[in-house]
């Protein structure tokens, strides 16, 4: 839907900020907040950086079609980053520097977020909501707010899961990169808890298309779990290869991977495969922020197109809304930030978010899903 293709911001908006924007701080004139996002719109984990778009977009909708807060609208500005480092770096100092957004929002991994920290902290500026539980956004950072659980929790919480049924042998897959190695060390650290280690470990290159060794080397210890840590084309690809080859190990992935993209990206090899969640269930509408949540995205796509990436992401956008509503008539960079660090115990409606000055990791909600045989998720 072009709503949810397009990035919103209108040509007048601009030409108030790079004029100085009047008596109002960055990103807010008297009818509009600006929030910028960099997310991946192309290439291989398109489907990761849209459903994070679109939790997004169907919040601001919601609020805007309400009046905005304090008679502003919310107006996202999106950049693609296409899955890159470095491109996500510029569209950082892009957003802050010249859209003069007032705060970040929803980038796409750790990989992608930490090459924005520098203009963050450089801007003082919030940066809200990354789709990441890794270990270098998780360290206290004072412009960096999280809104879900980390990966060491998803990780122990599966580890947990198999070893009580009596599975000893455990594989992983995981980037060959700082946040791969953390998730690696992660697991490692949870099954050494048991008396265990990894039977056999493959170390993958990001966009790595070619899989063929690393399936034959974990393939061959016979395991009987193979963790993934990686994102939803390459885990996608990797379980099809190791049922290929024969391999009976179950599959089991951190929410990292994109749930929804890759119960498509499986089709019909997908059932039985376990993915953590760090949100509640999208289909429980008893809880009051999933039975929003799809009301604002089917009226925002025009569809009831529902995914945990997109409530993740959703529930991100709430909680920045009302910071910016308690950072005061006329909100700036320092204030929202001030009222998301008094942010205790906000409940969004079913799911707790928890702030302090010292604490921004603001949840440990975890719960294990597997993709039944319709492509749905079962708990």
């Amino acid at each position: 839907m072009a709503f949810s293709r397009v990035l919103i911001a209108a040509s007048w908006t601009f030409a108030c900020l790079l004029s100085g924007g009047g008596a109002y701080a960055q990103g807010v004139t008297k009818t509009s907040i600006l929030i910028g996002q960099s997310s991946p719109f192309s290439g291989s984990n398109k489907e990761l950086g849209d459903d994070i778009r679109e939790g997004l977009q169907a919040y601001f909708k919601q609020i805007n079609d309400a009046g905005g807060v304090n008679g502003r609208t919310i107006e996202l500005v999106a950049l693609d980053d296409a899955n890159d480092a470095k491109r996500s770096g510029e569209n950082a100092r892009i957003l802050i520097e010249q859209r003069g957004v007032l705060a970040l929002v929803g980038y796409a991994s750790a990989t992608l977020s930490l090459p924005a920290l520098p203009y963050v902290e450089k801007a003082r500026i919030a940066f809200i909501g990354p789709f990441t539980g890794a270990e270098p956004m998780r360290a206290f950072r004072r412009n960096v707010y999280n809104i879900r659980a980390s990966y060491a929790d998803e990780l122990e919480k599966i580890v947990d899961f198999y070893t009580t049924t009596g599975m000893k042998k455990f594989s992983v897959i995981h980037y060959d990169d700082a946040v791969g190695k953390e998730n690696l060390a992660a697991v490692e650290t949870a099954l050494a808890r048991r008396g265990l280690k990894p039977a056999s470990i493959g170390a993958l290159k990001r966009n790595q298309t070619d899989l063929g060794v690393a399936v034959a080397d974990v393939v061959k210890a016979a395991p009987d779990v193979v963790i993934a840590t990686t994102l939803y084309k390459t885990t996608g690809d990797f379980i099809k290869g190791a049922r290929t080859a024969g391999s009976n190990a179950q599959f089991a992935s951190t929410s990292f991977v994109g749930a929804s993209a890759l119960a498509t990206e499986l089709g019909d090899q997908g059932m039985g495969v376990v993915v953590a969640q760090v949100v509640p269930p999208y289909s429980r509408a008893s809880i009051q922020v999933v039975r929003e949540y799809q009301a604002a995205i089917a009226k925002s796509l025009g569809k009831k197109d529902y995914s945990f990436t997109s409530l993740e992401s959703f529930i991100g956008a709430k909680v920045l809304v009302e910071g910016i509503r308690r950072a005061g008539a006329n909100p700036t960079r320092e204030s929202l930030m001030k009222a998301l660090d008094g942010m205790q115990n906000f409940n969004v409606g079913g799911y707790v978010v928890d702030f302090t000055p010292t604490n921004h990791n603001g949840s440990k909600f975890v719960e294990l899903t597997a993709i039944s045989k319709s492509g749905r998720f079962a708990y």
